[in-house]
């Protein structure tokens, strides 16, 4: 049987039924809410609002959980590489040695750029972010690429061009704001081990590729490959659901990952790392800030809006913080700040109750410092792993029978009717 919540509003009784997920979560399915009583819900920034239903990932903040396509998170990043995860995202199923193989052809057939496109990063001020360049380059792939055949084939083909062309457009991007040649990618070597070549390979001093850097990496865009109904995605959602192609709707997401409260994250986490070096703050000095509610200090990289408990990414992402850390021979007052931070924050009990536990971004911040990713890049590294999630969603969208093209209500609070003025009679 059904089951229904019963509302009543201006004496009216209204029956609305009850959805269940598969994970036996539940919502109350409004959408005849208006047309029966004229009332809209208010829910600013959407926090008890399902815009949407998706078999893409589960996450559970309460527990820590997360799981992409019904497979937990600690064995994707155990046991997958970053391109296997994609595929998952993107069709629901692990690949399998052959469909594997003739992605990564792919991915290596398609990472050249457009010769015609190179000429807009000569162009770009110096001082331009590199978010800001790969959003707009994104949304250019439009004029460069084929239009997108509505079979299955060719628009698999168009998600691997876009996700083997951010990789060559992120790198480009690095080597030119340094005035150095580009480096393109090489056949024989893997997705993030050729990132890591074009972007610090040097005619001087060529290039080492460390497996355990190459592992980091398949790691981190784990981790950040999809992460349910966000800022970004649900922007992904919103324009997609006007049925725009497919590059701007990923340009868009890019720009929304941008904001320091969603992708900018860990890039705080250096900057906040920064300012305590430069201030000279012990780590004292830092834990006491923190706890003190007037002092506008925030000890960035801790908690998390959804995790009420410890952020199933952050333990992964530590593991991996650990053991490129044990590899770097050069002294960094930031990192040795990090890992002092870290450790006093896990012993004091104010964390703890408050589940201000370190979360995947003060993590991720360190290991891509280590890695020696210059911090404006570190949101493009985030938008190059979520780009399979952001797919992954936009194609569940475009292909579900329920979407509609969204058209959220508001609350007016502005004047009521009034006359126009002519200029000369205004005060």
């Amino acid at each position: 049987m059904q089951k229904v919540a019963k509302l009543v509003i201006d004496g009216k009784e209204l029956m609305l039924p009850v959805v269940e997920g598969s994970e036996g979560e539940k919502a109350i399915d409004i959408r005849s809410l208006r047309q029966e009583t004229g009332y809209i819900t208010f829910d600013p920034g959407f926090g008890n609002t399902g815009t949407c239903r998706s078999a893409i990932t589960y996450m559970d903040g309460e527990k820590g959980i997360l799981r992409y396509r019904g497979i937990p998170i600690e064995q994707l990043a155990e046991n997958s590489t970053f391109v296997e995860t994609a595929f998952l995202l993107i069709t629901g199923q692990l690949p399998t040695r052959e469909e594997l193989t003739r992605t990564s052809v792919y991915l290596n057939d398609f990472s050249p750029l457009h010769e015609n496109m190179k000429a807009f990063y000569q162009n770009y001020p110096p001082k331009a972010h590199p978010m800001g360049i790969l959003s707009a380059m994104v949304n250019a792939m439009r004029s460069f690429y084929p239009e997108l055949i509505d079979l299955e084939e060719e628009m698999n083909k168009t998600y691997l061009r876009l996700i083997s062309k951010i990789r060559t457009m992120a790198a480009m991007a690095y080597r030119i704001s340094l005035g150095e040649r580009v480096v393109y990618p090489r056949p024989d070597l893997c997705y993030c081990a050729n990132f890591l070549n074009m972007m610090f390979d040097n005619v001087v001093v060529p290039y080492h590729v460390d497996d355990d850097l190459v592992r980091a990496l398949n790691v981190f865009w784990i981790l950040h490959a999809d992460h349910e109904q966000n800022c970004s995605t649900t922007a992904v959602r919103v324009v997609g659901s006007g049925k725009v192609n497919i590059y701007s709707t990923i340009s868009a997401g890019i720009s929304a990952l941008w904001g320091p409260l969603h992708g900018g994250a860990n890039q705080a986490v250096v900057n906040m790392l920064e300012d305590i070096h430069k201030k000279g703050l012990t780590v004292k000095d830092c834990i006491a800030k923190a706890k003190d509610k007037k002092d506008p200090f925030r000890l960035m990289g801790f908690g998390h809006r959804v995790y009420k408990t410890y952020d199933p990414r952050a333990k992964i992402m530590k593991k991996m913080g650990d053991i490129i850390l044990s590899k770097i021979k050069r002294k960094d007052p930031l990192l040795d700040i990090a890992q002092r931070l870290e450790e006093a924050a896990l012993k004091d009990s104010y964390f703890k109750e408050k589940n201000l536990y370190p979360n995947v971004d003060f993590y991720s911040g360190i290991v891509l410092r280590a890695m020696g990713i210059p911090t404006n890049m570190f949101t493009v590294m985030f938008a190059i792993g979520r780009l399979p999630g952001w797919i992954a969603q936009w194609k569940e969208d475009v292909s579900d029978p329920e979407m509609k093209i969204s058209r959220p209500r508001q609350i007016y609070t502005g004047q009521q009717e009034r006359d126009y003025i002519p200029i000369d009679d205004r005060e």
